[in-house]
């Protein structure tokens, strides 16, 4: 089986790729293996998922649409779940009938859970009672690498955007600085009273106190006293 399947579901691309990735290798690691799916959900209700075939995204599809299925059950118990003949597997109905109609008799699915972070790698295979060690090789080290470099990512990601918040501060309040110098050339006042009407031109006009002071800089002052006037004669 080949061709890479992609379920639902929004993701970074490079945790889609090493997601696409997981399942590729996590196929080849296992020789009894006739393809593998992988799936991630970080932090939400929402799980992404890729399989080697079509055949296998809409196993993964069925387990995910109806919450039942190895899948759901080794990310409730948090252990590897088996299922070494599905022709004789009296759980999971519904997945039991597709699996089987779609040739499979046997699969391993392991969970892999780090700070929030998701992973479950399914196995399939076409012979029953092939994959009884596959939880405890090579899959199982690939599992726990690729979730640790999620978590990295996950954790750049959030760095990033925190650099990029502060950053953001810093611009506001250097353009509110010198909007208050200006304020404070223009009326004659000390940086307190500048800053206060600032503040009331914001709640007064319903803009953010940044743009507000973003237009006095470009203006440089220009109409700051009468638009402070006509501000304090509304109701």
């Amino acid at each position: 089986m080949h061709p890479e399947q992609e379920v639902h579901g929004p993701e970074p691309e490079s945790a889609v790729r090493r997601l696409s990735e997981l399942a590729e290798q996590s196929a080849r690691c296992a020789p009894a293996s006739c393809g593998a799916v992988a799936t991630i959900a970080d932090g939400g209700t929402e799980r992404r998922a890729t399989a080697t075939h079509p055949d296998l995204a809409a196993l993964a599809s069925l387990q995910l649409a109806v919450g039942d299925g190895p899948i759901p059950t080794a990310i409730d118990r948090g252990e590897p779940v088996d299922a070494q003949d599905l022709l004789h597997e009296e759980r999971w109905p519904e997945y039991r009938a597709l699996a089987l109609d779609s040739g499979v008799r046997a699969s391993v699915t392991l969970p892999f859970c780090r700070t929030g972070i998701e992973v479950t790698v399914s196995l399939y295979s076409f012979r029953p009672g092939t994959l009884e060690r596959a939880a405890y090789g090579p899959v199982g080290v690939l599992g726990e690498q690729v979730t640790a470099g999620l978590v990295r990512d996950r954790r750049y990601r959030q760095a990033l955007a925190e650099v990029d918040q502060l950053e953001t501060a810093l611009r506001s309040r250097t353009v509110i600085d010198q909007a208050c110098g200006i304020v404070m050339h223009v009326l004659c006042c000390d940086s307190g009273e500048a800053f206060a009407v600032l503040r009331q031109i914001s709640q007064r006009s319903n803009r953010k106190l940044a743009e507000v002071a973003e237009a006095v800089v470009d203006g440089k002052g220009s109409g700051l006293e009468s638009t402070l006037a006509r501000l304090t004669q509304q109701p």
